[in-house]
């Protein structure tokens, strides 16, 4: 609906989406397949860092040592990240929400545009998006749900 239309009609216009208040992301992030994190939580992988970014429905389980990091709030918490990441040797920072097509591809990118500009020179750590998100990584089944924490199985029939 048209700011026109919604003048016309009495309705009070939209508000903006949360993420308008911040510079878009500039950075092409690459997408990971499940099966490779998957593979990397297995063999204890020290180097990975898993962030769901999800906030009010951040709810049903949540990828085994995953930190949560609403994406409503992640702008602001970008430096913290990096400077985490890089004392403690993490090499992938890998981002998912719910199918990962909004806010974990939209976080991973302002990562990887704070990692470009630190002007460190630094290629670590690699700012990643989980394919398909929590959701994707819930209907796999098998070994995926035993690796999440907090798995309800009835929320993601």
């Amino acid at each position: 609906m048209s700011a026109a239309s919604t003048e016309t009609s009495g309705l009070p216009p939209e508000p903006a989406p949360w993420h308008a208040a911040f510079p878009a992301p500039q950075s092409e992030v690459s997408r990971i397949e499940r099966s490779a994190i998957l593979e990397g939580l297995v063999a204890n992988d020290p180097h990975m860092l898993l962030v769901d970014v999800r906030r009010t429905d951040f709810e049903a389980g949540t990828i085994k040592g995953s930190i949560n990091m609403p994406a409503q709030s992640f702008w602001w918490c970008r430096e913290g990240l990096y400077r985490l990441c890089r004392q403690a040797g993490i090499t992938r920072v890998i981002f998912y929400c719910g199918s990962s097509n909004g806010r974990g591809p939209r976080c991973a990118g302002w990562f990887a545009d704070y990692i470009r500009e630190s002007g460190l020179g630094e290629p670590e750590p690699q700012s990643l998006i989980l394919e398909g998100g929590i959701k994707g990584w819930a209907k796999a089944g098998g070994d995926y749900v035993e690796n999440m924490q907090a798995y309800e199985e009835a929320y993601w029939k």
